[in-house]
């Protein structure tokens, strides 16, 4: 439902309009040198300010709850809240009669009977990340020998990353985007065959992340029309090093002591400035809809460190079961 893990467990809570968004954190060991200055670097990352991000800026200033005293953590559950404070709630009325397409704006209606909340798209925001955000600085430090990494590397069909922002903004439109995601410093033996495989647990997290629509893990997709003699990756060193990395770090389930590698597909941005058609559930008719409100013209461009942050958090989980 709304948690995650069980040696290093998270559970996420709050609406885009809402008072607070968070997390809690239970299974965070005691003794971790913690504070709100720890929060900042990886937080702005994720702030909007760049072109083709939301005009919507919150303070994003962390307050820690629980689980935390004198400046490091106790061991009892963390949990970490953000104030809502700039919101437009009047923006989204419309969407009570009229669904956005590609949004859960629809089926939140059906599964929990009328009384989501629809204001920015309560729940299923994307704001949420930024609890993701909190609970991944968390988590890193917790895995401090391993260097996550994940950078944006395709935007709108495009590596040229700030000539496709320009053509979204010119073509009033939103773009989605590649964010490939780099793991150093693993060991050996990571992960347990299949249900809790690397892949398993990594890809069950990932998703968790709005607008998250494919992952592949090294060769990915195109393994499927590889050759075995192209695809193996030849053992060079005793330590496991390989001359190649198809395997993006894993076999069986299991890291292999080479880099983690993964890539995952984010969806354009559903709430589109270009007039779209949808059902209004007043009348029972397909009308226009224009979206108001602020929005990302390419979410993507945020995304990278909320993978970074579901990745640690999914390491935290299992670095101690070798």
């Amino acid at each position: 439902m709304n948690s995650f893990g069980n040696q290093f467990r998270v559970s996420i809570f709050g609406e885009s309009h809402g008072p607070v968004v968070g997390i809690t954190i239970d299974g965070c060991p005691a003794g971790i040198p913690l504070g709100a200055d720890d929060f900042i670097s990886d937080i702005k990352r994720r702030q909007p300010g760049a072109t083709g991000t939301t005009p919507r800026v919150e303070s994003d200033e962390p307050r820690i709850l629980s689980g935390w005293f004198n400046g490091f953590t106790t061991g009892a559950p963390l949990t970490i809240m953000f104030e809502n404070q700039n919101i437009k709630s009047g923006d989204y009325d419309h969407l009570k009669i009229q669904p956005r397409p590609g949004h859960a704006d629809w089926v939140a209606m059906q599964k929990f009977n009328g009384f989501n909340d629809h204001r920015g798209g309560g729940h299923f925001s994307g704001r949420l990340t930024l609890a993701i955000v909190a609970a991944g600085v968390v988590a890193k430090k917790v895995i401090p020998k391993a260097g996550i990494r994940a950078v944006l590397i395709e935007a709108g069909g495009l590596t040229d990353i700030p000539s496709a922002i320009r053509k979204a903004e010119e073509d009033n439109d939103s773009i989605g985007g590649i964010v490939e995601c780099r793991v150093t410093g693993l060991p050996v033996g990571l992960g347990e065959p299949f249900f809790d495989s690397v892949e398993s647990l990594l890809a069950h997290a990932v998703f968790a992340i709005p607008a998250i629509k494919g992952i592949e893990f090294g060769s990915g997709f195109a393994a499927g029309r590889m050759k075995g003699s192209e695809h193996n990756d030849r053992i060079i060193a005793a330590d496991g090093t390989t001359d190649t990395n198809y395997a993006g770090g894993i076999n069986g389930g299991l890291t292999n002591g080479n880099e983690l590698v993964f890539r995952v597909a984010v969806k354009p941005t559903s709430s589109t400035s270009k007039p779209q058609q949808t059902l209004n559930l007043k009348s029972g008719k397909v009308e226009e809809l224009v979206i108001g409100g602020r929005h990302d013209r390419c979410i993507a461009l945020r995304v990278p460190v909320v993978v970074e942050a579901m990745t640690a958090v999914v390491l935290a989980g299992i670095w101690g079961r070798l």
